[in-house]
């Protein structure tokens, strides 16, 4: 499989880190190895690439890397390269080290940026999406989704028990600026109440007519899984006060989650995704691909034009939605 056109890959990591990603960078080094290609990883994102912050890695870099969270690449966000004077630094770089082809492991905005680098500069690129919030179109599972949804049902595990003890309601906030695939799964895993997501947007009187319901039916405690992009109120302390006014009944308590959604050892399921992705990038390099992103279609490996996997919409599953609904009793 090896490639005459194709001697040096580079990869790296952007935007908001996810667990998993280092086993997709030592998926990519290690594939490199086995194909007698070289392998550059490269430090802070596309800011190093513009910096030259880069270095040859073979398989012993990479050792016991499979289950620790965030990065050893490190990652960053840069606005400079998304000027076209940046990109010719990083262009510079590329030449400079005489890399062929570039890995990218991030979301739709690192897409965006390698996008524009092989327009500008015909670099093969192939990007590999790495990023809690499972919003990227063409894969059913983004790396370091399912250890996300793991991290936040620990958690409200362990809310839940507080709750119920004391009569109260729980808004938690976990992660999901546009999307609530986060909130969505870890609601009905956890067996919350309510589960607000901004695909929904359901509204302040809607969610007390729900939260009465709940009570009527003889509930004394009830968890809210609520996105952080969800917009009922202007953030869930709001949605919180709102509540507490109307129900005083209840003791009103907040908990955000936070980034700890973020770190941690990657789940099995995550190490074993990104294993598949990263060794799927460099074969799809070797025969020709570019342009592309790696994702998980029906348990297979799938090329989505990364154009597509950019502008596409990862739609929220209605009947899990519904689901959410009828349990919710």
């Amino acid at each position: 499989m090896k490639s005459d056109k194709i001697k040096k890959i580079a990869v790296l990591t952007s935007g908001g880190d996810a667990p998993g990603m280092n086993a997709a960078i030592r998926a990519v080094v290690r594939a490199c190895t086995y194909y007698e290609v070289a392998c550059f990883g490269v430090f802070r994102g596309f800011q190093g690439l513009m910096e030259g912050d880069l270095k040859e890695m073979g398989p012993r870099d990479v050792k016991y890397i499979i289950s620790k969270g965030g990065t050893i690449l490190k990652s960053a966000r840069s606005k400079e390269f998304m000027t076209k004077e940046g990109r010719k630094k990083a262009h510079h770089t590329i030449e400079k080290y005489g890399i062929d082809a570039l890995i990218i492991i991030g979301g739709d905005g690192s897409f965006t940026g390698g996008m524009l680098l092989s327009k500008e500069f015909n670099l093969p690129v192939i990007g590999i999406p790495g990023t809690i919030d499972n919003d990227i179109y063409g894969t059913s599972h983004t790396i370091g989704y399912d250890t996300a949804l793991n991290t936040v049902i620990d958690a409200v595990d362990k809310i839940r028990d507080t709750a119920t003890s004391h009569k109260r309601i729980f808004f938690v906030e976990v992660m999901g600026r546009d999307a609530g695939f986060i909130a969505l799964n870890s609601g009905i895993g956890a067996g919350a109440e309510e589960i607000l997501i901004p695909e929904e947007n359901i509204g302040l009187p809607k969610l007390l007519e729900k939260l009465k319901r709940s009570k009527a039916s003889g509930k004394s405690s009830c968890i809210v899984i609520v996105a952080e992009g969800e917009k009922s109120g202007k953030n869930v302390f709001e949605l919180s006060d709102y509540v507490e006014e109307h129900l005083p009944e209840y003791d009103v308590r907040v908990s955000v989650i936070g980034h700890i959604q973020r770190g941690g050892s990657p789940s099995c399921f995550d190490r074993v995704l990104a294993s598949r992705s990263g060794v799927a990038a460099v074969e799809a390099l070797l025969k020709g691909k570019k342009n592309i992103m790696i994702g998980l279609q029906n348990d297979l490996m799938a090329y989505t034009p990364l154009e597509k996997a950019i502008k596409g919409e990862n739609k929220i599953d209605e009947e899990l939605i519904r689901i959410s609904d009828i349990l919710s009793i």
